[in-house]
């Protein structure tokens, strides 16, 4: 009957589909980012390096709403190339691919790059909203990004293999339509990165570069019935 009310009300979705993204794509790929980024640097000494950024950042919109062509987006977004692939035998496929690829994000005269993508499982919440099977609603959609985003922020918090190869990207689109918001939100979350590096080696440096951007700081509040439950009440 628990486990029966908890499906109904949605109240698991978030959760597992955070747990299968780690389990079954960031626990394997992340710990290779750095190594790929450095690969990538020494064969391109002609692209600006900022090791601070060698990270895969993880864009997480809370509308779900994913584009599948990230110039499509933003024009500033350009795709640069692809790094080095993983390539693993996985649940029966031989030889599976498993790799990230890398843009430039324009910041006035200046170019910066990271591998940046989406949180695939994002689609899947966007998709089920549109599903009238699922019957999940707008504003349930919204609470399950939401939790999405916490549930995977605590599991990278605790992965050792994972720290420091990853930033997640949350944010909440303008409700007014604006050409250049997703770089700008990339950008902020680039130049954070090298003032916290920074200030780790000369503390007395102001810590909050001056071009940060009021639409990061996003109100992740979730009700309580929301929150993940036992599937039973004896704790098994």
């Amino acid at each position: 009957e628990m486990s029966e009310m908890s499906e109904r009300s949605k109240k698991n979705v978030a959760h597992g589909l955070a747990w299968s993204y780690y389990i079954g794509y960031l626990k394997i790929v992340l710990p290779r980012v750095k190594k790929a980024m450095e690969e990538f640097s020494r064969a391109n000494p002609n692209v600006p390096a900022c090791k601070e950024t060698w990270k895969l950042h993880i864009l997480v919109p809370l509308s779900c709403d994913v584009y599948d062509d990230l110039e499509k987006a933003d024009t500033n977004i350009q795709y640069l190339t692809d790094l080095t692939e993983t390539i693993l035998t996985r649940a029966g496929t031989k030889k599976r691919v498993y790799k990230h690829s890398l843009y430039t994000i324009k910041d006035e005269d200046k170019l910066w790059s990271c591998a940046v993508e989406y949180a695939t499982p994002l689609q899947s919440l966007y998709a089920m909203s549109q599903d009238e099977c699922a019957a999940l609603s707008r504003e349930d959609r919204l609470e399950q990004a939401k939790l999405f985003y916490r549930t995977l922020e605590e599991i990278l918090k605790g992965s050792k293999e994972c720290a420091g190869t990853y930033r997640l990207i949350a944010y909440q689109e303008s409700s007014e339509a604006e050409a250049h918001s997703l770089s700008r939100e990339i950008l902020w979350h680039l130049q954070q990165q090298r003032w916290e590096e920074y200030t780790v080696r000369e503390e007395n440096q102001p810590h909050n570069p001056s071009t940060a951007l009021s639409s990061t700081e996003l109100d992740l509040q979730i009700s309580d019935s929301y929150l993940p439950q036992p599937l039973r009440s004896d704790g098994f």
